[in-house]
C-alpha cells in the first residue's frame, strides 16, 4: 500500500486528547477515516434502499421473468438461462453460499 502525506488542521484540545489515547497519530487518523468512510457508505446504501431507482422497483414488483419479457427481443435473447445457474442463498458473515442438499 502506498502512502500519501496529508496536512490536517485540528483543534489543539482534540490533538491533545488524541495524543493521550493513541501512540501513533497517523494510524489513529487512518482508522478514524476508514470507519467514517464505511459509515457513510452504509448511510448511502440505506438511503438508496429507502428510495430505490423507479426501474428497480418495476423489476422487483414484476419478477425477473416478467421483466425480461418487457425488453426488446434483441436485448432479451440470452439474458438469462436458468438451467445454467446455481441455487445460492445469503448467509451473514459468509456471503453467497450454495444451500446444503
Amino acid at each position: 500500500m502506498s502512502l500519501s502525506r496529508v496536512t490536517v488542521t485540528l483543534p489543539e484540545d482534540l490533538v491533545a486528547e488524541m495524543d493521550r489515547t493513541a501512540p501513533n497519530r497517523s494510524r489513529f487518523v487512518a482508522e478514524a477515516v476508514t470507519r467514517e468512510l464505511a459509515r457513510r457508505r452504509r448511510a448511502a446504501l440505506r438511503a438508496s434502499i429507502s428510495s430505490p431507482h423507479p426501474e428497480s422497483l418495476l423489476v422487483a414488483e414484476a419478477g425477473v421473468p416478467e421483466w425480461g419479457g418487457t425488453l426488446p427481443s434483441e436485448d432479451a435473447d440470452g439474458l438469462l438461462e436458468p438451467s445454467q445457474g446455481r441455487r445460492v442463498r445469503w448467509v451473514d458473515g459468509k456471503g453467497w453460499t450454495e444451500p446444503k442438499r
